[in-house]
């Protein structure tokens, strides 16, 4: 059930349906921008865009089933407006804020599943532990890598990765043990033992099974593998698959080439992160709705400032202070990408790698 509908209100009449779509067919032209389906009272209850307004809205009028995503929505609403944007880029911000604005209960409950974003994180104190999160926290001091989308596959990616490396994926609560610890009172018996340090599959740092330099070694190893700078933890599964299949042990090797691709997928949406947020940096012109262009100054994937084209030197040079003041500013680390920028990072992300051709109209700012 989508959320807000518990208020049981009767679906829309026909006879404001009929009025919707006229005022659509009387006002609504076809170019670029976003529109607000809104309820009684005024509340948005969802928001599109589109690249032609007027097909798009009247499209909603030809939903044939009542259980169509647009024949439900256009039954909660009692109103429909719109505006115009320059270009389809506009629209695609547009729609983006307002929904992150307004937070339209249809938008939310469609999009939920599909924008869910999880993180891996990595805690603090003795013998970090990664771990699958669903959301960044700004209240610590731990880091986050991410966002990636289906928090199962990456809970599975992690623990090839873990397994990889050794590393724990014990309760944070369990207390340590290192090798190297030496304590002056044993109060009580340490853990009897740790199944995936037994097995192979974890130093056992709470068992002293490792130093603490050992550990932090293999946790280097894991920031480096998710910083792209390492590719250690898919040579071993590589080796290891490899060496397997050359012995015939091809049901194993098969084993291997699952835990190698899961690794792979893991790797590349983060790879997706980090190209946006290191390569989208730059001046950005958009042609616009009969000469309405705009440049928009992207920096780490995020549209800062956004001015019309300038024609005179006076425009020129105002913008070119605007680009000084947000590109000045030193860079963080891609691992750092404030939460509530990730959305729009991702979009700025998909536009250009739908359109490559696009980075023809970008230029470096110094």
């Amino acid at each position: 059930m989508i959320r807000g509908e518990a208020k049981l209100r009767p679906p829309t009449s026909d006879d404001q349906l009929a009025v919707m779509r006229s005022l659509v067919k009387k006002d609504a032209a076809d170019r670029p921008g976003i529109y607000r389906m809104l309820s009684s009272d005024g509340e948005v209850i969802y928001v599109g865009k589109s690249k032609q307004i007027r097909t798009r809205l009247l499209s909603y009028f030809r939903c044939a089933f009542p259980k169509e995503k647009g024949a439900r929505i256009l039954r909660n609403a009692d109103q429909i407006d719109w505006e115009y944007t320059p270009s389809e880029f506009a629209a695609l911000l547009a729609e983006l804020r307002t929904i992150k604005r307004f937070r339209p209960r249809f938008n939310v409950a469609m999009m939920r599943d599909a924008r869910h974003y999880s993180f891996i994180k990595l805690t603090r104190g003795p013998a970090q532990k990664l771990m699958v999160v669903r959301g960044a926290s700004g209240d610590d001091s731990s880091i986050y890598y991410g966002p990636f989308l289906g928090a199962q596959r990456v809970g599975e990616a992690l623990r090839e990765l873990n397994d990889a490396l050794l590393l724990r994926d014990c309760k944070s609560e369990i207390k340590m043990f290192f090798s190297d610890q030496h304590e002056l009172f044993q109060l009580s018996p340490r853990t009897p033992g740790c199944i995936r340090h037994e097995i192979g599959k974890c130093l056992g740092p709470c068992v002293a099974g490792c130093s603490s330099h050992e550990y932090d070694q293999q946790v280097s190893l894991a920031r480096a593998f998710l910083d792209g700078t390492d590719d250690r933890p898919m040579v071993i599964l590589r080796e290891q698959m490899e060496k397997l299949s050359a012995e015939m042990e091809f049901e194993r090797a098969a084993i291997f080439r699952d835990k190698l691709e899961r690794l792979e997928s893991l790797r590349s949406q983060f790879d997706r992160l980090r190209f946006a947020v290191e390569n989208l940096s730059f001046a950005y012109t958009v042609p616009g709705h009969e000469g309405d262009d705009r440049v928009y100054l992207i920096r780490r994937g995020i549209v800062r400032g956004e001015v019309t084209k300038p024609t005179s030197k006076k425009q020129k040079t105002e913008m070119q202070k605007l680009a000084d003041n947000i590109f000045s500013s030193e860079d963080k680390p891609a691992a750092s990408v404030p939460t509530h920028e990730i959305d729009e990072l991702l979009l700025l992300s998909s536009w250009f790698r739908r359109f490559p051709k696009e980075m023809k109209r970008t230029r470096q700012v110094s």
